[in-house]
Order: structure tokens, then C-alpha cells, then sequence
């Protein structure tokens, strides 16, 4: 869970999760709304996938990058069980 909250450290990578949250995207179209060097973008596009939290289907030479839900999912999970409140002492 380490990684995954590393890999959330960088605001350009929230950005890119806040589109595909909306939407598959191809790193073209992220592209075009960020204002980054497209090396820049591919590492950034590389970690998300390291971490899981991006998954990709190439058509052709077009690849599309969507939204991990479920590592989303358990992300979540896992943040609202630290953060809850506790009360029982092991």
C-alpha cells in the first residue's frame, strides 16, 4: 500500500486518475489536457500502471488506459480502516 500512496504523491498522476475516472482515455487525449512533455507523461502513465491502478488495451497501435477500480476500490477500503475510529485495544 506504500507504493500506491508514493505513486498518489504527485499531483499530475491525480490528475490523470480525476480524468479516468471519468472516462478511457488515450495518452493522447491526457495529453491534451495537461500541460507535460509526452516522456513526461509516459513515465507518469508507467507508475499508475506499476501500482495498478491503470490497466491498458491497445487497439492497433492506440492504447487506452482506464481506471483500476478495483485496486481503487480496496485502496479505499483500506484507507477508511486506518482512518476509523477504534475503540478496542488488542
Amino acid at each position: 500500500m506504500a507504493d500506491i500512496f508514493t505513486t498518489l504523491a504527485s499531483s499530475v498522476r491525480r490528475d490523470i486518475l480525476s480524468m479516468l475516472k471519468k472516462s478511457d482515455l488515450t495518452a493522447g487525449e491526457i495529453s491534451d489536457q495537461l500541460t507535460i512533455t509526452k516522456p513526461t507523461l509516459s513515465g507518469h502513465l508507467n507508475i499508475l500502471k506499476s501500482a495498478d491502478l491503470v490497466v491498458t488495451e491497445r487497439h492497433g497501435t492506440t492504447i487506452t488506459y482506464s481506471l483500476n477500480t478495483s485496486v481503487v476500490d480496496e485502496l479505499l477500503a483500506n484507507l477508511v480502516g486506518l482512518l476509523s475510529n477504534n475503540d478496542e485495544k488488542e
